[in-house]
């Protein structure tokens, strides 16, 4: 197989994205894709994420006849019409549907069945010699855009002092850790939430294509007015190409986030263990920006990312495509600012000024 199809069918999002393109191109898919996704409820343990048959659907809760006839029409499903704006629309729909608070639900677990799997891999080989690849791969452009989910009239100004930004926040989430340690229950199926994402807020984050990367935004709020800060930044980036990018971040600038992560990242993946993600002000000190690419977070986001025997990580919280800043070196650009309304009928951003 294409390494480029492996890293996609390796990832939930990926696989999610390979099942919401069949969906849109079959209503015979998207049809047993519902009825199978929506008959199971979805509970962590420790083997993992499993799945429980629903009132009357039965002691199976993927029967065998219907994963064989679904995948048999993944396998024969017609690709003439998969163009990238089907392609975009299918990854929006990938990325709206993560959760890192609760466990995946149905169809992404259906997606990494292994015999669901298996027949989205004609899929994933067209999508890895698709055009939009080329987006998928790219490294940070130099051409940026801080968005403000806000209308023009109410913008503020970006962020400023990214360095103390940093300081609070790794503060924040060594006193978080401890106090969790401290009080929060032991267990992992306790009922508790907390933090879960893997990234600073506070810091200025951009995105260089437009208007696609605007679809593209975990746990969103369904904004519908949007403002584009033109954003221009020199410096190192470091390019998170694949999971062993982030590993590398992990392993050079850990810091332990097991008890504050546990019981949410848990229920996402169903392992319990210990915790770490990148200690971003340690980062700062070497690089002035990290840069996700749409491929990475296909093959790497929502899901265990193994940093050593004991420890892992999750990319949770991080667009696909977008750039965090983590030194003082992004500006406003010279450029307008442009102002984007989505167009609820169509789902489309459109360019008002």
């Amino acid at each position: 197989m294409n390494p480029i199809a492996e890293m996609i069918l390796a990832g939930p999002r990926g696989r999610r994205l390979c099942l919401e393109l069949a969906r849109d191109l079959d209503s015979d898919i998207s049809t047993a894709v519902f009825q199978l996704a929506h008959g199971v409820e979805v509970v962590s343990g420790s083997s993992g994420v499993r799945l429980i048959p629903t009132a009357g659907v039965g002691s199976d809760p993927f029967p065998v006849s219907s994963l064989e006839q679904l995948s048999a029409d993944l396998v024969s499903v017609d690709l003439a019409d998969l163009g990238t704006g089907r392609i975009q629309t299918a990854l929006a729909r990938s990325v709206d549907s993560a959760t890192y608070w609760q466990e995946p639900d149905g169809a992404d677990v259906l997606a990494g069945h292994p015999t669901v799997r298996a027949a989205l891999s004609r899929l994933a080989e067209h999508l890895a010699s698709s055009p939009i690849m080329e987006w998928f791969r790219e490294p940070r452009r130099t051409e940026q855009w801080a968005i403000d989910w806000r209308s023009a009239n109410a913008w503020a100004p970006l962020p400023k002092d990214p360095q103390q930004t940093l300081r609070q926040w790794a503060a924040g989430v060594r006193t978080e850790e401890a106090q969790a340690a401290r009080e929060r229950p032991r267990d992992p199926h306790a009922d508790w939430t907390g933090t879960w994402w893997s990234i600073p807020l506070g810091l200025i984050k951009t995105v260089g294509r437009l208007p696609a990367e605007l679809s593209l935004v975990e746990d969103g709020f369904g904004w519908q007015q949007a403002t584009a800060i033109p954003v221009r930044g020199i410096g190192r980036t470091f390019e998170v190409h694949s999971e062993e990018d982030w590993i590398l971040l992990c392993r050079s600038f850990p810091l332990e986030v097991t008890a504050s992560r546990r019981h949410d990242w848990f229920r996402a993946t169903g392992r319990d263990d210990r915790w770490v993600i990148p200690d971003w002000e340690r980062v700062a000190s070497e690089w002035d920006a990290v840069h996700l690419t749409p491929l990475c977070y296909l093959s790497s986001a929502t899901r265990v990312l193994q940093v050593d025997t004991e420890i892992a990580s999750v990319i949770a919280g991080w667009d696909p495509g977008s750039t965090i800043w983590l030194t003082d070196v992004a500006r406003e650009g010279d450029g307008p600012r442009q102002d984007w309304h989505l167009d609820s009928n169509s789902g489309t951003w459109i360019l008002t000024s």
